[in-house]
């Protein structure tokens, strides 16, 4: 049986329409990011990458080694190729702008270069989340402006899971597809195609040390999973957490299950702890895309209209019926 390569993958995207020569290149050289990411992540301690970096990103949060590196590859990628009017990172304030020895093209790129990173030194998976955007019409240096879009405009979204094997996962509105890194060959192979999530499912994902700071609709959820077979739901359900979003929505895309990090009394004051440009945005187009639902609880989250660069906001995704259960305790709430 023939393997498909990323590159052939794309390419025929590209014959259907779906995506436009620029993209496919924009995705290429994302995928040559992540294969230079994964090197780095796999070497570990051989090659001095753990550990704090000793510096904070915009979030406040301190910055392991693997997070500074990871921007770096990411940015150095892809800011000569012609293909980017701009970018913007979860580790970085301001909108990156393209240098102006380079050409410029018509997309813009946002990226968690590292999700998980809390991860690295335990030698836990983790990941890399991006979502491409058009670049409005006319803009020439794009600002933050620009970059505040819809989740429902999004062009592609995908991440990388550095695990056991690295793997790619992307949409570019046509289904979920995954792809397996064949080290030895260095490429991208076609592994997964039309990845669905499971309308129903017994598992759920979510920090349960954070129970006490929980709202109402929350508490009765997972209090109602909690209770199993002697409870209104009637059967026993599983609890996962990884701490590294793309681990945990990896597994739900494989096997189904929902994930959920609710804005909570800790959270509040900043709207939610997940990052909506970043992580919310691009895991919903991915989610939603493979049949299932990601929302805030109030409102389908690729409906959100942003406000700020690093607005973050309540994610609950993943099997449909379970998160519009959720959707429905908020609402009777």
């Amino acid at each position: 049986m023939q393997r498909i390569s990323l590159t052939q993958f794309l390419i025929e995207q590209q014959r259907a329409g779906r995506t436009t020569a620029d993209l496919r290149l924009l995705i290429e050289v994302v995928a040559r990011a992540v294969k230079a990411i994964s090197v780095n992540v796999s070497k570990g301690a051989l090659a001095g990458v753990l550990g704090e970096a000793g510096s904070d990103n915009v979030q406040g949060e301190a910055q392991k080694k693997l997070d500074v590196i990871a921007n770096e590859i990411l940015i150095q990628a892809n800011e000569w190729g012609g293909h980017l009017a701009g970018m913007a990172s979860e580790e970085v304030e301001d909108v990156r702008p393209i240098p102006r020895e380079f050409p410029k093209g018509g997309y813009l790129l946002l990226f968690d270069p590292l999700d998980g990173s809390s991860n690295i030194d335990v030698n836990i998976s983790v990941g890399t989340i991006f979502s491409v955007l058009r670049c409005p019409e006319g803009c020439v240096e794009p600002v933050e402006a620009d970059f505040l879009q819809a989740g429902r405009e999004q062009v592609a979204a995908g991440y990388a899971l550095y695990g056991p094997s690295t793997q790619l996962i992307l949409t570019v509105g046509d289904g979920v597809h995954g792809f397996t890194l064949d080290r030895e060959m260095g490429s991208f192979v076609y592994t997964h195609p039309f990845m669905t999530v499971p309308v129903d499912t017994q598992e759920f994902a979510i920090n349960a040390s954070n129970a006490r700071f929980w709202e109402a609709p929350i508490k009765r959820y997972v209090s109602e999973m909690q209770e199993g077979k002697n409870g209104p739901r009637g059967r026993d359900f599983n609890m996962r957490w990884v701490a590294s979003m793309v681990a945990d929505v990896h597994r739900i895309l494989t096997r189904g299950g929902v994930f959920m990090y609710p804005v909570d009394d800790k959270c509040r004051a900043q709207g939610g702890k997940l990052r909506l440009m970043y992580e919310a945005n691009p895991m919903a187009m991915i989610v939603e895309q493979a049949g299932g639902a990601a929302t805030t609880g109030h409102e389908r989250i690729m409906d959100i209209q942003p406000h700020k660069l690093h607005q973050r906001v309540p994610v609950i995704l993943g099997s449909r019926n379970e998160v519009e259960r959720v959707s429905r305790y908020h609402a009777e709430a």
